[in-house]
């Protein structure tokens, strides 16, 4: 009881310390990014999308996500993805040397950092523990030190041209997080201004047109006018107007003869084959 006998105590059991918080296990962390899902945390299975803050989703889950918002608990921290022109489907290259036979008896190594894609220029596994990311512009998925050691604008994999704006860090740190949050935000507002100008200029280029048409309208009545007044001999023309055929110059003899008002059908002596002749009788 009065430590006699010799005993001799521990810190530990005289002074009371302060526990160390836990500690994530970072393995897990690791694998919970890169392999499975962010929204339903379901394995990643092909085809595989990315959203513009360097998430990894499964495209089930993403569709399932946008028709109806109400199923997941963790809505909120997607508000960013509103539809699949917020997404880009993405282009990995295979790990042929991933899903092989292992043992778990204990009579063999298991490797857990163990990943199915990897880098197609500098051959790195994608698990988490090297940076990688991928090009917005064509999807290709490639590792940070492939960008790094070879600078161009051009992509390693496909060969189609980017630019450093289109790069984005697949789950970043914090500091990878906030700058990715304010290019997109750049990038909505210039869509914004973009469609803004693009349908003003539609505007102005309709009310455009509606003005050379109504100039062209008020051209073209004049013109109509004058050929009218030339085809009918002038505005100070007036329409000459016969009582008789008769009278008619334009008319020819053989067509006067055919009506009773000419000399030869008053003096004839018999009925007249069109009309009856009163001075017949």
């Amino acid at each position: 009881m009065g430590c006699d006998g010799g005993t001799i105590p521990k810190r530990d059991e005289l002074v009371r310390t302060k526990k160390r918080p836990e500690q994530k296990d970072k393995t897990a962390d690791l694998d919970a990014k890169w392999k499975h899902c962010a929204i339903t945390q379901e394995q990643l299975r092909e085809p595989i999308m990315a959203c513009e803050l360097g998430r990894l989703y499964n495209k089930e889950a993403v569709l399932e996500f946008l028709i109806d918002r109400t199923k997941f608990e963790c809505a909120s921290s997607f508000e960013h993805l509103r539809g699949l022109k917020d997404l880009k489907e993405l282009k990995l290259t295979e790990n042929k040397g991933y899903g092989r036979p292992k043992s778990e008896k204990g009579d063999s190594y298991i490797d857990t950092q163990d990943a199915k894609y990897i880098c197609p220029v500098v051959g790195i596994t994608m698990n988490g523990k090297h940076g990688f990311s991928f090009i917005w512009s064509c999807g290709c998925v490639l590792s940070d030190r492939a960008l790094k050691e070879v600078k161009s604008d051009i992509c390693h994999k496909c060969g189609s041209k980017f630019s450093r704006d289109d790069v984005i860090t697949l789950n970043g740190s914090d500091e990878d997080l906030e700058r990715l949050q304010q290019r997109m935000k750049t990038r909505k507002e210039q869509a914004k201004l973009a469609k803004k100008a693009k349908k003003h200029k539609a505007e102005s280029t309709e009310s455009e047109s509606k003005v050379t048409d109504a100039k062209k309208a008020k051209t073209e009545k004049p013109s109509t006018k004058s050929s009218s007044r030339e085809a009918s001999g002038g505005p100070k023309d007036k329409l000459v107007t016969h009582t008789s055929i008769q009278k008619d110059p334009k008319a020819s003899s053989t067509y006067k003869s055919l009506f009773t008002s000419s000399s030869k059908a008053k003096n004839q002596q018999s009925a007249h084959w069109v009309t009856y002749n009163p001075f017949y009788n």
